[in-house]
């Protein structure tokens, strides 16, 4: 947890005291797995996100994983924005410090407003949105007890078509998934992202 973060789960973030499972420097790495680097460049990012790398220690899980996150995100069919903030409501719940920063970076950069951030760190009830309360009780119920009650099924479902509803469920799962190996392996942001995150930061008023 850094002093600069304005904002944090109520038990701050979860981590190791230590990295457990560091990233292999480049020349370790696969080859496959270094060509991913120049196309992390193609879309703007000037090094490989860490968990890549970390992930791909274990290549036998990674290609397959890879393969089908994408399907979800970037190619999924959800709008992008409500993706985005299904996923930071995943990693403000599993106390995912990075798995949120990852996605601060990516939420703002789809549209999503400081101020809507913001609103995904509060209680359903207490989100001015009606649409963002749903999704995150959504969130909430697929985190603690798996099942989403009927009225926010139904709810729900008055904006998602079937294909949707089932690429949510499992958009908030596979989030939860990765929140842990993230935790487990204390994983941290790169230097971009967390300059990244430090500047929504400073845009929040203070106090």
């Amino acid at each position: 947890m850094r002093d600069a973060d304005l904002l944090r789960p109520e038990r701050g973030w979860a981590r190791p005291d230590y990295v457990r499972i560091p990233a292999p420097p480049q020349r370790q790495r696969a080859v496959l797995l270094r060509a991913l680097s120049g196309v992390a460049r193609l879309f703007g990012r000037a090094e490989l996100p860490h968990i890549f790398p970390v992930i791909g220690i274990n290549g036998r899980i990674f290609w397959p994983w890879l393969l089908f996150a994408s399907q979800m995100m970037p190619f999924g069919r959800l709008p992008a924005t409500d993706r985005e903030k299904a996923i930071l409501r995943v990693a403000w719940r599993c106390r995912s410090r990075y798995e949120w920063g990852q996605h601060v970076e990516m939420a703002l950069r789809v549209g999503v407003s400081d101020k809507e951030i913001v609103e995904i760190t509060k209680a359903p009830g207490d989100i001015a949105n009606r649409d963002d309360q749903l999704l995150m009780a959504a969130c909430d119920q697929v985190c603690q007890q798996s099942l989403i009650d009927e009225d926010n099924w139904l709810a729900l479902n008055q904006k998602y078509n079937k294909r949707q509803m089932i690429e949510l469920v499992m958009l908030v799962g596979h989030y939860v998934m990765v929140a842990g190996l993230l935790i487990n392996a204390g994983i941290e942001l790169e230097t971009a992202t967390e300059k990244t995150l430090q500047g929504f930061y400073a845009r929040l008023p203070k106090g």
